[in-house]
């Protein structure tokens, strides 16, 4: 409309006989050519458009007119539009689709970002994830969430299961065999809850996805990857907020992460841990 002027208003020229829209005086044909043929190229592309926004003309005569694709009908003798139509068609189906991805937003399934994992599970996972070797990637991020706990417990001397186990263990500590408490009061219920989940969760986690990762040479999804690695991230989290309780007392952990040495090659080979 920068080079056309709309015929409406006081001094208008032969209403519903002449165009809807007069080019103005002086303006550049050859740009009102180049622009007209842009416009036509992009109602074009949105001849899909008024069927997803269900914006619609009823024209006596033609039926329902798509106004994007008709628009060049304003400059024609009996225009069947007029550009405030047009005009007002284009902010309806502007705010349409506005709606339409708002509605599309709030209905979207909630997706894991492995970099927002625990920082221990993610940078153990990462350069195996990134290279497409998803199984060692789970298998490298469960060794590095043993080795949380190993480190917490001052232990190595038994298998993974068994150290899970034990470091859970509602019983009271031993020499050289601390436990992992949930904070809080012990004789609170919630507290004896989470403790006595996490002495069945953590074990469960090492047997189900830490051991098959590391000795069953199968292939993972990347849903399956990211499930487990979602996994492993909860209970390192949970690790993060117990506390080490020893025969000399309790220990408060260190609130900075344990970083895992980088992950060997995929074709390293991993033994099968004892019991």
């Amino acid at each position: 409309m920068t080079h056309h002027v709309e015929n409406s208003g006081f001094g208008a020229m032969a209403l519903g006989v002449a165009p809807a829209v007069l080019r103005k005086d002086g303006a550049d044909k050859a740009r009102v050519r180049v622009l007209t043929d842009e416009l036509n190229r992009l109602a074009g592309a949105l001849m899909d458009l008024s069927g997803v926004t269900d914006v619609r003309l009823a024209v006596q005569g033609f039926g329902a007119l798509d106004p994007f694709v008709n628009w060049q009908r304003m400059l024609e003798p009996k225009p069947l539009l007029d550009a405030p139509v047009v005009r007002g068609c284009c902010l309806q189906a502007a705010g349409r689709l506005e709606g339409l991805k708002a509605k599309a937003k709030a209905l979207t399934s909630p997706t894991i970002e492995p970099s927002l994992l625990h920082p221990l599970v993610w940078a153990a996972a990462q350069r195996l994830w990134n290279d497409g070797h998803l199984r060692q990637a789970v298998a490298a991020s469960a060794e590095a969430v043993s080795g949380q706990m190993k480190q917490l417990t001052s232990r190595n001397n038994a298998s993974d299961t068994s150290l899970w186990q034990q470091a859970f263990a509602t019983s009271d500590p031993q020499e050289g065999k601390p436990r992992l408490r949930w904070p809080g009061d012990s004789d609170d219920q919630d507290v004896k809850t989470m403790q006595s989940g996490l002495l069945s969760f953590a074990p469960g986690v090492n047997m189900v996805i830490r051991n098959p990762a590391t000795h069953v040479a199968e292939d993972f999804t990347e849903q399956d990857g990211l499930e487990q690695l979602a996994t492993l991230s909860v209970l390192a989290k949970f690790v993060d907020r117990c506390v080490v309780v020893s025969v000399e007392g309790v220990t408060t952990p260190e609130a900075e992460p344990v970083w895992p040495e980088p992950a060997g090659e995929p074709s390293q080979v991993l033994t099968r841990e004892n019991g």
